[in-house]
């Protein structure tokens, strides 16, 4: 898809639009100045519709951010049930039956408000969903992956569909 919009060529200007100080500039040649002449901007980008409130870029960040949350509980869950601390790993995992990870800030925010054994437990999770994230989570294998999942998917569908499609017609 294209999109483009035409924005007249005085409006591109970089350049302040003061006048000009000496006046046998502006008469000296009257056929170089320029006529704001509509122009032609392409747009690389599709346009996504349904996506009102936010762009798809957020609401994938949003499910990152809960995934992030969920990577921290199985880390911190881990940290504690090994040896830390296995008292806490017991209340943990009792709250974890009782609340749902499917919004992470909601989850912190319930388990924070339990107690104050649980108030450290929220705000370590806290501090490792945010080591993760700036630090262990593979940015540039997500893309690769994403990448190549798309990809591969819609290859296979395709050649689902031709081979359906082609043993019918025979």
């Amino acid at each position: 898809m294209e999109a483009s919009a035409i924005i007249p060529s005085a409006q591109l200007s970089f350049f302040s639009n003061k006048p000009h100080r000496t006046r046998a500039y502006l008469c000296r040649r009257p056929w170089k100045q320029r006529i704001a002449q509509p122009t032609r901007i392409q747009c690389q980008k599709m346009y996504v519709a349904g996506f009102g409130e936010a762009s798809p870029e957020a609401k994938a960040a949003k499910n990152l951010h809960n995934f992030f949350t969920y990577v921290a509980v199985r880390i911190v869950s881990a940290q504690l049930e090994q040896s830390y601390n296995p008292e806490a790993y017991e209340e943990l995992m009792e709250f974890l039956s009782r609340h749902s990870l499917n919004d992470g800030d909601k989850f912190c925010s319930d388990l924070m408000r339990e107690s104050s054994r649980h108030k450290a437990l929220a705000l370590r999770i806290l501090e490792v969903r945010s080591a993760y994230c700036k630090n262990d989570f593979e940015w540039d294998n997500l893309k690769r992956l994403a990448f190549k999942m798309v990809d591969e998917c819609n290859t296979g569908l395709m050649r689902d569909y031709v081979r359906e499609t082609s043993h019918s017609e025979s």
